[in-house]
């Protein structure tokens, strides 16, 4: 028989530093020793030793990102925050008191993904397509001449968010900038303040633009259907809808190039077919996703989970990698998932990303890599598969690089 732990120090006894090398290296391997030494849900350590919990079962998540009421968005109930100094490193991740959808909660959460559901849900998906299509076209340009080229920095972290950018209303000329801000911004850069104000700064002149010249584009939809929210409200759910569609598209694009390129099973797609793009893209939502956690949930009160007794205001990140991998619904070592959409990938419950955003990260990965496939079709990996380097985060999984060679190609220039 055992007994409760009578202490924080003693539930927390082992936990797991969440950082180290391992988390980006080998996540697969974690999870599974994690999993075999504490259960479905484990205990971890953020930086500065501050405690928290990893839900790693399938079930347990669903568990927990069914109750909203019990599981919380609201991050004031963490019982930690007297421990975080103002300059803690994860305060990007775990925010307090910010005013966007990420930490509304009941009905204002309810009200807030209706208003951006509705924006996104009428966006033209043959013009998003063209839209696309024509932004891929000009990225392979810059490169396609030197018959080499790195599809991350060139390519993959270039291509959504001017594409975003563009069905939300902003002008082809400032999407150049608002992709530098964003990635210095994701990518924790030393230009990372100013690229958040950066973004910060063109959400708010757009609004206002908006404001007094409707058009046909996202922003407008929102300002249309935007309940009593203020104009605060609405740049803060903006800049959650580009940053947060921008870097998993970004590294879906390039998580699935890197299967393609080094697995034999996709073989065929560089040789002009397309008939496993989707495959390849459904398989890295399983496999390999581009958001491995998320922070997260706060208990509302005292409860169990996996096992483990939750106090009121314990933080539980929810370990969508982990899940995907859950030997309780998915077989160890993989198999076929085309046609299995039962990933956690773009999340669960009411804070799900909302379908129509799915929807337009799915068409703007996908039309890229296939307009990459079109454009080289003899494209290879220019390093060794084992050389490829992962992003250093326990939450977001992708490369920090992806050099390629192809036989040189002439640019297309511009179309209509």
């Amino acid at each position: 028989m055992t007994t409760e732990p009578s202490t924080t120090e003693d539930a927390f006894a082992g936990a797991v530093p969440f950082s180290g090398p391992r988390f980006h290296v080998e996540p697969a391997e974690l999870y599974r020793e994690m999993r075999r030494d504490h259960g479905a849900v484990a205990p971890v350590l953020l930086d500065g030793d501050v405690p928290a919990w990893l839900v790693l079962g399938y079930r347990e998540l669903l568990h927990v990102t069914n109750d909203p009421v019990l599981f919380s968005r609201d991050s004031d109930l963490w019982n930690q925050w007297d421990r975080i100094p103002g300059d803690w490193p994860l305060l990007p991740m775990i925010g307090r008191k910010q005013p966007s959808i990420l930490y509304t909660v009941g009905e204002r959460h309810r009200q807030r993904a209706a208003m951006m559901s509705h924006a996104m849900e009428a966006v033209d998906p043959f013009e998003l397509r063209r839209t696309a299509e024509r932004y891929a076209d000009r990225l392979i340009d810059s490169f396609c001449a030197r018959g080499r080229a790195d599809l991350l920095a060139e390519f993959a972290t270039l291509l959504p968010v001017r594409v975003l950018a563009r069905i939300y209303g902003f002008a082809d000329d400032q999407g150049p900038a608002l992709v530098k801000a964003i990635n210095d911004l994701v990518d924790s850069t030393e230009d990372a303040i100013a690229g958040q104000t950066h973004v910060f700064t063109a959400m708010t002149e757009l609004l206002e633009l908006k404001k007094e010249r409707p058009g046909p584009d996202v922003v407008s939809r929102m300002l249309a259907d935007r309940y009593d929210f203020s104009d605060e409200e609405i740049v803060q759910d903006m800049m959650v809808m580009t940053i947060a569609g921008h870097q998993p598209t970004a590294d879906w694009i390039g998580n699935s190039l890197r299967l393609m390129l080094t697995d034999d099973r996709f073989a065929a797609s560089f040789s002009g077919g397309r008939h496993s793009v989707g495959q390849a893209m459904n398989e890295v939502l399983w496999e390999d996703t581009p958001t491995q956690n998320i922070a997260g949930r706060w208990a509302s009160r005292d409860t169990r989970v996996g096992g483990r007794q939750i106090r009121t205001g314990d933080l539980l990140i929810l370990g969508f990698a982990a899940a995907n991998a859950d030997p309780q619904v998915h077989l160890e070592g993989g198999g076929p998932t085309h046609g299995n959409n039962a990933f956690f990938s773009f999340g669960h419950g009411e804070h799900r990303c909302p379908f129509p955003a799915q929807e337009i990260a799915e068409v703007i990965a996908r039309t890229g890599i296939e307009v990459l496939l079109d454009r080289l079709p003899d494209i290879d990996l220019a390093v060794a598969a084992r050389g490829l380097v992962r992003r250093p985060s326990p939450w977001l999984r992708g490369m920090t690089e992806l050099p390629v060679r192809f036989t040189p190609t002439p640019a297309l220039g511009d179309r209509p």
